[in-house]
């Protein structure tokens, strides 16, 4: 069977992934409230990273062009000012949506040929209070996680502030995550 072509057979490779699921309990527990859960056991060489830098540079620079990293454009949009921070929100939803209907529908694999899944989730209130929360702190600081990085680039130096707030959150998440409902 050929690399990203599905097939009616399952492939070793996907065997071997499924079987890899199913042994994995820590895995399993975590994956039902986690983002993503298509764990590749692939290993690359350390110079394979560098796509992703590039990738991430080029994120940053369409991030500060289209001004989604501003302080303005944050402030406009949660005072209901102007369309231009909904209307990059509302392109990439619709991106993201046409994107997964299109995996789904023809069984599109990674470049190296593993199997993608979107597991079943199901409703939790904490991610009504997790949304609002995140919308408090995005409204305070006018910095949310993807765009930190290049605001910080751009020389808005205080925003490191806001970095390290978000990996302290994080860090307290990891600490607690065993106690919060979900």
């Amino acid at each position: 069977m050929k690399p990203g072509k599905p097939g009616k057979q399952k492939s070793s490779t996907e065997h071997e992934h499924h079987a890899f699921l199913a042994g994995n309990n820590d895995f399993e527990v975590r994956s039902l409230d986690a983002v993503c859960v298509n764990e590749s056991e692939l290993k690359h060489p350390w110079w394979y990273n560098f796509k992703y830098l590039i990738t991430g540079m080029l994120f940053g620079i369409v991030l500060v062009k289209s001004e989604v990293i501003s302080w303005f454009r944050i402030q406009e949009m949660f005072r209901l000012q102007n369309f231009h921070m909904y209307g990059v929100i509302g392109s990439a939803i619709a991106v993201g949506a046409l994107s997964i209907y299109i995996i789904k529908k023809y069984k599109i694999r990674t470049i190296y040929g593993e199997p993608i899944e979107f597991p079943k989730k199901s409703f939790s209130i904490g991610q009504v209070w997790g949304g609002l929360l995140f919308g408090l702190g995005w409204a305070l600081t006018g910095a949310c996680p993807g765009p930190l990085y290049a605001q910080i680039g751009t020389g808005v130096t205080v925003t490191i502030v806001t970095l390290f707030s978000a990996i302290a959150g994080t860090w307290v998440y990891g600490l607690t995550r065993e106690k919060l409902p979900h």
